[in-house]
């Protein structure tokens, strides 16, 4: 018998499963217990998946990630964020149910817990539970993160599964927990995720729903017939739930527990701001607060505050300046925390800068943390900060817009204006920057104006209403310039501000003329005249004689007017005030035109625009030309009306000047038709018919002039010709009018 030969037996290294440690063998060897057995059950963790509408576009996107992937031969993985309650985990799971047949693997599903009160669940833990799913004994589940990824990636390799990764916290979260082979992972977070990108993910960001999808959840919800028999009040519904599927569904679930109520009941509990958060819940966890305040505990300190101070922000859109003027230098990592949150949405325009607002409802919960957690006097000095923020830029802007205009008092400290950018390169685009950041800011400056005096600051009210004057004219806002400057002289007077007051009355009674309510503007302008001449203001005083004559000009007293409209511009010079009296002297010019004397009005048109032009007025003097060149027309000194008419609707066009431009299409019109060019008459005619309408003036007497003339312009219809009789007829030469 042949001696036993040396066998060493040791066994090191971590070793998972099975060992079988033996000298010799001989024969078969069957193991059975412990390891990963075929009997395990293949694991379907998914949660069932809900009714979602109107989210194609987005399953398409993801099923088309999927296939491009599998082509490529590689694993697939999708992110999926937005805001709390927008359905981010309804579409994940719609999407991932749709693969079972495709993946028979099994399912594997994580709540990462983002914002979990303990903190987001730890990999180590999660990727310990997939590898018991896929069977590993609980006692051979590797100690380290690292071996444990080790193990499941190498589980995975070969097997077909899908994984949802719900309510991740970070990228570094997620990555341990990416499977290996061709297995589909989809990932859902309140933040966005663009770190995935790097490991070959497929980011999509979904919004809230459109108001017809938002129906068809609420219709799909309640399954009785309410949403048909009620349609204008389930729209207005969903408009209150701002298009948030969870609030979507929350109502619903109320309504449908309430078999008997009507829509409007639930419309008139979410009416009331201040407590519509609270009626979009019901019992358990299906709570609109509850969700947002799960976002708002994960921000880090200054971006929580920013989020609160902007959540008092009187208007719906605000930009990056505005958030620095409220928080100072740490505001741009702030911003960058809340839009990565998904607690703002990015609006900026295609030309660029910085613009966010909140989802209404979003606004609402930023407004009440605000209330809690913001004292009554922190509130009101941050709501004081954006309104003199707003009210510097304004400033700014009309200093460039008209420079020589004599400003009041305006109380805001210069050394801390954060600038805005007005997107101007100089020269009259300073002006049209200017003018245009008015414009695209109006909604903000005209809640600062309502808001001023309720929280006892009137001065800003009428400060702000007085710096926005140059848009009003311009841009033709005449809505907001009556609201204005309503407010302002409440405001002013509130405040006991005389001087204010009477700028109020004279510039909103300019509003009043423009808004076809001339005798109220008359009866501004002379309580402004009264109220001057009591303080010995001769300039004020001289200044409401022009204006009065313009209300008497509306009010279709010429002479009246043009008695005003004389003195006055004999009485603002000698005050001191040439470019007001160049003014008056041009409303005197249009007064001679309209009653024909067209030598009286280019002489006095003439006169303004050489004033105008010294005074650095561009707007007015274009004006002023544009009259010289009609009144031109009529004397039959053509050449001098052409240039002109050119010259100022060159003017006027670049300082977007709709109505004044269309009068002085009107005018080339008229000089084409003097010239006899019935066909560039015409098309001066169409042009100035498309600005009328474009700047809401399609009914004005000019417009209506317009149609007029064009229609006798246009050339008749063309009528068929007499059937062909057959006979003897004309050699073959084409016979009939040479214009047809």
């Amino acid at each position: 018998m042949r001696g036993h030969e040396h066998s060493d037996n040791d066994l090191s290294g971590t070793v998972h499963g099975f060992v079988v440690q033996a000298g010799s063998v001989h024969g078969g060897i069957h193991v059975s217990g412990g390891g990963a057995r075929e009997d395990v059950p293949q694991p379907w963790q998914l949660p069932p998946s809900v009714r979602i509408t109107d989210r194609t576009d987005e399953l398409r996107a993801l099923e088309l990630h999927r296939c491009r992937a599998m082509e490529d031969g590689h694993p697939t993985l999708a992110a999926v964020s937005g805001l709390g309650g927008v359905g981010k985990t309804a579409v994940a799971l719609a999407w991932l149910h749709t693969l079972r047949p495709h993946f028979p693997g099994g399912q594997l599903y994580a709540d990462l817990g983002a914002q979990a009160p303990d903190g987001p669940a730890d990999p180590g833990e999660v990727v310990g539970r997939f590898l018991r799913a896929l069977g590993v004994p609980t006692g051979q589940v590797p100690p380290a993160l690292g071996e444990r990824v080790a193990l499941y990636r190498s589980l995975t390799a070969d097997r077909q599964l899908v994984v949802l990764l719900d309510d991740a916290a970070t990228a570094a979260q997620v990555r341990p927990l990416l499977p290996a082979g061709r297995c589909v992972t989809a990932v859902t977070s309140r933040r966005r995720m663009p770190g995935l990108s790097l490991d070959g993910g497929h980011v999509i960001h979904l919004e809230p729903l459109s108001t017809e999808a938002a129906v068809e959840l609420l219709d799909s919800t309640l399954a009785d017939g309410r949403v048909a028999a009620q349609p204008e009040e389930a729209r207005a519904l969903v408009l209150l739930c701002a298009g948030l599927p969870l609030a979507v569904r929350i109502a619903g679930a109320r309504l449908a527990a309430r078999p008997r109520q009507g829509i409007t009941a639930m419309v008139r509990a979410l009416s009331e701001e201040h407590e519509r958060l609270e009626a979009l819940a019901i019992e358990g966890d299906h709570d609109v607060r509850a969700a947002l305040d799960l976002s708002y505990q994960g921000l880090p300190p200054t971006a929580a505050r920013l989020y609160r101070l902007l959540g008092l922000h009187p208007g719906r859109e605000f930009g990056g300046p505005v958030a620095q003027a409220l928080l100072g230098e740490d505001a741009a990592e702030a911003l960058d925390a809340l839009y990565d949150a998904n607690l703002l949405v990015d609006v900026a325009e295609a030309s660029g800068g910085e613009r966010y607002r909140f989802h209404d409802l979003v606004r609402l919960h930023a407004a009440a943390r605000a209330a809690q957690d913001e004292s009554a006097g922190e509130r009101t000095a941050a709501l004081l900060r954006i309104g003199r923020h707003y009210l510097a830029n304004a400033d700014r802007a009309e200093e460039i817009i008209e420079p020589r205009r004599a400003l009041l008092e305006r109380d805001f400290e210069p050394e801390c204006v954060v600038e805005e950018d007005f997107g101007a390169d100089g020269g009259q685009a300073d002006a049209e920057g200017a003018l245009d950041w008015l414009e695209r800011e109006l909604p903000n400056l005209m809640a600062v104006v309502r808001l001023a005096r309720p929280m006892g600051a009137p001065e800003l009210a009428w400060q702000l209403t007085d710096a926005l004057w140059p848009l009003f004219p311009r841009r033709k806002l005449y809505r907001e310039w009556r609201e204005a400057h309503e407010e302002g002289l409440l405001a002013a007077e509130e405040a006991g501000d005389e001087e204010a007051a009477c700028r109020m009355l004279t510039s909103g009674a300019l509003g009043k003329l423009a808004t076809g309510a001339p005798a109220e503007g008359l009866a501004m302008f002379e309580r402004a005249a009264a109220s001057f001449l009591e303080r010995g203001d001769a300039l004020g005083h001289a200044r409401t004689l022009n204006y009065r004559g313009l209300a008497h000009q509306r009010l279709g007293r010429p002479d009246r007017a043009a008695d005003l409209f004389a003195r006055a511009a004999d009485a603002l010079p000698a005050c001191g005030d040439l470019r007001a009296g160049a003014l008056a002297r041009f409303n005197l010019a249009d007064v001679a035109f309209s009653q024909e004397r067209y030598e009286d009005a280019a002489v006095d048109a003439e006169a303004a625009r050489l004033t105008l032009e010294a005074a650095g007025d561009a707007y007015n003097a274009a004006r002023a030309a544009g009259l010289t060149g009609r009144a031109c027309v009529h004397l039959g000194r053509l050449g001098r009306a052409e240039s002109e008419l050119s010259a100022a609707l060159s003017a006027l066009r670049s300082q977007a000047a709709g109505f004044e431009a269309a009068r002085v299409l009107g005018g080339l019109a008229q000089l084409s038709e003097r010239r006899g060019q019935p066909w560039q008459a015409r098309q001066y005619y169409r042009e100035a018919l498309s600005l009328y309408s474009s700047v809401g003036r399609s009914g004005s007497a000019e417009a209506d002039e317009a149609r007029t003339r064009l229609g006798a312009l246009e050339p008749p219809e063309p009528v068929a010709p007499d059937p062909e009789v057959p006979g003897p007829g004309p050699s073959g030469d084409a016979q009939g009018d040479a214009d047809a």
